[in-house]
Parts: structure tokens; C-alpha cells; sequence
């Protein structure tokens, strides 16, 4: 191992990526040097003060990747007196890289449907449109290996019984403290109609009436969302919409998760399918015999059943296309390490292997100490082996020179969380200025966690960018609205010249002619 200054290995504002290995060779390297080495003058920024695997970076695997830095860490990264079999591999970029711009749009593009995937849900989409309960039930057996009828597709009122029943009394206590919180919140956002005259003296208005019938997705697999029931039910029952269907996917044996039936029998959803995925998206836009088709679909989603609702939009409405997990932390040098580090892992382990998590920060030693923590607290966690996959795929981190500079990636990526771990003042500020996350959370003791589960807005939130024209769920959303228009013939008369000029404009003399007629 030869000991290599950082400014030789970034040149001509490339950006590097930083592979971060526990050192258990050198124990020489003692814990706690994770200092800020010089980055103005050149280098990848890392700030780490270790050795490095070589004179120069490791070549990229395929065009375009980011070259590969090998660090050591200190011996403080191993832990159960054993050294980590893996190490962390972090994507580093520069803001002020001539590059930035493009690698930046590369590894947010990484997050697009690829064409196989497209044609893959194209295909069960049109097979359960052709053939409803059959495709179904074919598609149940070959992606989950559930063996369904139709006549079981619908979850019984007495598994939803026994599911609530065997709910342990804190189980149920944070469930309801939870939905006590979302419900709260939610109600101040209830949209309400209104009327009034406008120039001409003609009654106008608005009215909002709850969407008719809705389906609403709920992953299950490795991962069940048992707080999507409360960010996504909860919102429909404010709007008051009379049809809530709720699909989720089973296992082999047509189980649904128990956690999951206990939530919605709390919530006095009655009308479940242990049907999901792909194919269950399917059979809420087309609807089959057994299930009838929604009006519109909600509820958050991995990749192909995002690529799924984005292919069913027209034939039925989709509040917005809420795919993968993703996270941004903006820290400064206030930024507890340990925390980012949790917070970043915790968005990682959802389990598709999809997630993208950001790291911003204006400090180099703050971003070493944070890449330290992400090690060692990974050794504690249950599924290493899928965060790990996020950290190698989908972490990226951001070297800027400045909050302002922050802003601007923030706005760029339009995360779907956003950590601010930096002074209070700033804050402020930043949250005035970043105008396209999904949500904010503020300061060192709000990880994103609370907004996932307890703190009021619906966990339902934009990702892959679309945070730029959507917004996260809301009671509106579940709402439709009607304008109201009502002229008597005084107010006729003083709108007919106007009337009568764009209908002259636009050669449409049938609209013309549609008032003059009330005025003979």
C-alpha cells in the first residue's frame, strides 16, 4: 500500500469514485484520523487522511463510470473482532467538475425504466386486459408462486378478524398514534368549494367531490408497508370517497401480511385483494369479473409497478408515479455523522436494490466521517446485502463549495426526502430555495424515519425527478373538481360583445350565434 496525496488523483475535473475498505492490516492507522485533507487545490475531496490501493485510480468498468479510489479506513470500522468481508463504494462528485452537469444527469437517468423492463409489464398489462381473472391467476403462479382463484383473490372478513385480533396492544397503540397524527395534518389540507360573481355579474364557482372509486397499491414481499395503509387510507376517508379497494400481494399460500390486515381492519377497509405487483395494477385500470376497475390508483411502488401505473394513465387516473426510495442529505459541518449515516442506510434497505441516496456537503471532513459511520453501523444491520447493493448502485456523493451550490443539486435531483443537517439559519434559507423535494426534514433530531411513519404528511411521495410537477399525496388528490358557472340575462348582456369578439376571431360563428340567440 503506497501512501498517495489526494490531489494526484483527480485530474481534469473528472470525478472520482471512492471506495472506502476497513483497514485491519495497519493497525497503525489508529481510529479517529479521519481528518479533512487539503481539497481546494485539486484532489477527489474525499477527505480522508489514509493510504490508497495504488498511485492511481482504478480504471471504470464501462464508459462514462466515475474512476474507483480505494481508501483505508481506520481499524474503528471492523467490528465483532472480525473485518467487514465488503467496503463501501461512494460515486464522489465535484460541483465545479466541467463535468458535473453530465455525470450528474447519468446517474439520475441510471433510475429510468430500461426497455426490457417496459416490454416486460407492457406484456402482463395487455394479458390480464385480454384475459381478466385468468391472467390473473396465471400471473399470481409465475411471479410470486401464489396458487389464487378468483373466488379467493377477495381477503376474507374473518382473516381481516383474526389478523386484528392478534395485534399486540403496542403494535395497535403506534398505529393509532400514528393515524391520529396523519388524520390531523390532512384535515387542514381539505380542499372546500366555493362561490361568488365575477365582472360581468355572473354566479361562479367551485366544487370538490371525492373520487368515486379508487384502488390503492400496497407492497408487500420483503418489505410490508404496513404505514402506507395509514398515508394513503387515512387521506381517502377525509376526502370521503365511498369505494376504497386495496390490493397487495400474497405469498405462496395466499397469506397476506398480518401487520397489514390488522391496519386496514383498524381502519374499517373491508374490500382487499391479495393481489399485486404488475398484475394487480393491471386488473385496477382494466378491471376482470372478479375485481372491479378503479377510477384511479394510488400508493407508492417499485419499478415495474411504477413503469405500470405509467403505462395504465389515461385508461385510468395515477397520482403521480412514486417509484424506488431516494434520500438527499445536505450536511454542513453541525451535521452529526452518526445520524447521516442512519438515515442514509435506512432509506437504503426498502429492498429492490433500486433506491438512490445523495450525500451534499460543503465539508470534506464531514463527508469522511460520514462515510466511516455508513461502514461500521452497517456491520449491525439485518439486510446488509441489500443496502449494500444500494450503497455500490445508487449512493452518490456531491462535493460543493457552498449552500447555495446545494440548492441548486437539490433542485437538479428532486429528491424525494431531503435531510437539512445544518445550522439553523441556513435552514432557513435553504428551505426557502429548494422548491422541487418531496419533503423536508430539518435539522439533526428529525431523520426521515418520522415522516415515513408518524409525523402528519403522507408518506406518498415523488421520485425518479418527478418532484419538478408533482407533489407528494395529498387529501386533493382523492378529490376531483367541477367549476360552476351561472349567467342570468343581465350578466348575458354585458358578456355578449366579448362572446361575440373571440367568436369572430377564432371563425367559430356557431359560439356567436349561441348567445346572440338569447338576446333577440
Amino acid at each position: 500500500m503506497v501512501p498517495v496525496s489526494a490531489s494526484g488523483l483527480h485530474r481534469g475535473g473528472h470525478p472520482c469514485r471512492l471506495t472506502v475498505i476497513p483497514n485491519v492490516a495497519q493497525p497503525s492507522l489508529a481510529a479517529g484520523r479521519l481528518e479533512a485533507c487539503a481539497t481546494q487545490q485539486g484532489g477527489i475531496g474525499c477527505g480522508l487522511e489514509g493510504r490508497f490501493a495504488g498511485r492511481r485510480p482504478v480504471l471504470p468498468r464501462r464508459p462514462g463510470d466515475a474512476p474507483v479510489l480505494q481508501a483505508v479506513l481506520p481499524n474503528a470500522l471492523t467490528r465483532g473482532g472480525g473485518p467487514h468481508s465488503r467496503f463501501l463504494s461512494m460515486r464522489l462528485l465535484r460541483y465545479r467538475s466541467r463535468t458535473f452537469r453530465s455525470q450528474l444527469a447519468a446517474f439520475c437517468r441510471a433510475a429510468a425504466p430500461a426497455r426490457e423492463l417496459q416490454e416486460t409489464v407492457a406484456a402482463i398489462l395487455a394479458d390480464v386486459r385480454e384475459r381478466g381473472d385468468a391472467a390473473v391467476v396465471d400471473q399470481a403462479a409465475r411471479i410470486d408462486g401464489a396458487r389464487l382463484t378468483p373466488r379467493g383473490f377477495r381477503v376474507t372478513p374473518a382473516d381481516l378478524a383474526g389478523a386484528a385480533a392478534a395485534l399486540s396492544s403496542s403494535d395497535r397503540a403506534a398505529f393509532l398514534a400514528a393515524r391520529a397524527n396523519v388524520r390531523a395534518f390532512n384535515r387542514r389540507t381539505l380542499l372546500r368549494g366555493w362561490s361568488g360573481r365575477n365582472r360581468q355579474g355572473a354566479r361562479v364557482g367551485e366544487k370538490y367531490d371525492p373520487i368515486r372509486r379508487i384502488g390503492i397499491n400496497i407492497p408487500g414481499g420483503q418489505v410490508p408497508l404496513v404505514s402506507t395503509v395509514v398515508m394513503t387510507v387515512t387521506l381517502a376517508q377525509i376526502a370521503g370517497v365511498p369505494e376504497i379497494a386495496v390490493f397487495t400481494p400474497c405469498d405462496r399460500e395466499g397469506r397476506v401480511a398480518p401487520g397489514l390486515l390488522a391496519a386496514l381492519q383498524l381502519c374499517g377497509i373491508t374490500e382487499i385483494y391479495r393481489v399485486g405487483g404488475v398484475y394487480g395494477v393491471g386488473a385496477m385500470a382494466y378491471g376482470t369479473k372478479s375485481i372491479p376497475a378503479v377510477d384511479k390508483i394510488f400508493g407508492p411502488s417499485n419499478a415495474y409497478v411504477c413503469e405500470a401505473m405509467r403505462q395504465v394513465f389515461g385508461a385510468v387516473g395515477v397520482a403521480g408515479l412514486p417509484g424506488p426510495s431516494e434520500l438527499m442529505v445536505i450536511a454542513d459541518d453541525t451535521a452529526r455523522a452518526d445520524y447521516a449515516a442512519a438515515d442514509l442506510l435506512a432509506q437504503a434497505e426498502h429492498g429492490s436494490g433500486k433506491e438512490k441516496i445523495y450525500l451534499v456537503t460543503t465539508s470534506a471532513r464531514i463527508r469522511a466521517a460520514i462515510a466511516a459511520e455508513i461502514e461500521a453501523q452497517l456491520a449491525g444491520l439485518s439486510r446488509t446485502e441489500v443496502i449494500r447493493r444500494v450503497l455500490t448502485n445508487g449512493f452518490l456523493a456531491v462535493e460543493t463549495e457552498n449552500l447555495d451550490q446545494a440548492a441548486d443539486v437539490a433542485n437538479a435531483i428532486a429528491p424525494e426526502h431531503l435531510e437539512l443537517l445544518v445550522a439553523a439559519p441556513a435552514a432557513a434559507g435553504l428551505t426557502r430555495q429548494i422548491t422541487t423535494a418531496g419533503a423536508i426534514m430539518t435539522g439533526n433530531e428529525t431523520p426521515t424515519a418520522l415522516g415515513d411513519f408518524t409525523a402528519g404528511p403522507s408518506h406518498v411521495l415523488p421520485t425518479g425527478r418527478s418532484g419538478r410537477f408533482f407533489s407528494g399525496l395529498r387529501v386533493a388528490d382523492f378529490m376531483r373538481r367541477t367549476s360552476l358557472v351561472q349567467y342570468d340575462r343581465a350578466s348575458l348582456r354585458r358578456a355578449a360583445p366579448v362572446v361575440t369578439a373571440f367568436a369572430a376571431i377564432e371563425q367559430l360563428d356557431a359560439h356567436g350565434r349561441s348567445v346572440e340567440i338569447r338576446m333577440e
